[in-house]
């Protein structure tokens, strides 16, 4: 068994059983030992200490609760029940009293990992829950249900739910069979970042054919033996990531400069002692393309 990777929770309990239990959930609301763990504008609250940022929950009150849209219950973690509010439109950041608002990919590398996890999934729940405002058959608004779980069509002749979405995606580490690997780079990235090769699921699809047709499209390889490897929540904005490796049968490459800047062969060696620079860098180390370029190293 696989350690999980980074904001794949693992100890918080999502309480999925509890969510439409109206008097559970008003009671929690009710509690003052309750916490909310606030989303402003994709950005959640941190408390930036001398060592690690560490998560930063508000207690629950009718004025804190005012401030957002309808709590989600995320569940209990310690036996405290989270929930997360967006506070997005408010102007000014709500509750700096408790923290600094921080985008996730920078602090989640540093944090617990169960914390990490936490602000993910509220991150996650914030960005579906302003992007299925209104019903996507009818166009009236759609209203909460389910502790913020459900978004269900206000008109009544309508009456469609909408559940959270997550967008499959595969992410693929590409080798010879032997000692090299295809890292490939976006312009967008950070100068030097080179990562695994990746893309979306599309519709009627299986996850193994994802990965042969991404990385034909990517680098024109064909590849075999596809394995799975691990999956990783990445919520920026709403993407599971489904980690594979894969042997390429050619080591021609076409790169597509449609979808890349560039892609190559690198060796363990070059990647074991990368310079980490301008140059060249591997991805961030939350991400599940450094663990499976990490796992690949040290399996070899």
């Amino acid at each position: 068994m696989r350690r999980p990777n980074r904001y794949a929770a693992t100890e918080i309990d999502r309480a999925a059983e509890l969510r439409r239990d109206a008097e559970w959930i008003e009671d929690k609301l009710g509690d003052l030992a309750s916490l909310i763990v606030p989303v402003w504008r994709s950005q959640n609250l941190v408390v930036e200490g001398a060592e690690a940022p560490e998560l930063a929950a508000v207690p629950i009150s009718p004025d804190a609760l005012a401030l957002g849209d309808v709590p989600v219950l995320l569940g209990l973690w310690n036996g405290t029940a989270h929930f997360s509010i967006d506070v997005s439109p408010e102007d000014e950041a709500p509750f700096t009293e408790f923290g600094d608002y921080r985008d996730l990919r920078e602090v989640g590398p540093l944090m617990g990992h169960e914390e990490g996890a936490l602000l993910a999934y509220a991150r996650g729940m914030s960005t579906w829950q302003r992007r299925h405002m209104f019903c996507g058959r009818c166009g009236h608004p759609n209203e909460s249900r389910e502790a913020g779980h459900v978004r269900v069509c206000s008109n009544p002749e309508c009456g469609a739910p909408c559940f959270p979405r997550t967008d499959p995606a595969v992410i693929m580490l590409i080798h010879d069979g032997a000692d090299r690997l295809i890292l490939g780079r976006q312009s967008v990235w950070r100068k030097g970042q080179h990562s695994v090769l990746a893309g979306f699921v599309e519709p009627g699809e299986s996850l193994e054919d994802a990965v042969a047709r991404e990385v034909f499209e990517e680098v024109g390889v064909r590849i075999a033996d596809v394995t799975y490897h691990s999956s990783q929540p990445w919520p920026f904005p709403s993407s599971i990531m489904l980690g594979f490796y894969g042997r390429a049968t050619g080591t021609e490459l076409e790169v597509n400069l449609g979808e890349l800047e560039g892609a190559g062969w690198f060796s363990r060696d070059e990647i074991a002692n990368s310079p980490e620079d301008d140059e060249f860098r591997l991805p961030r180390k939350d991400s599940i393309s450094r663990r499976l370029i990490e796992d690949w190293i040290e399996d070899g």
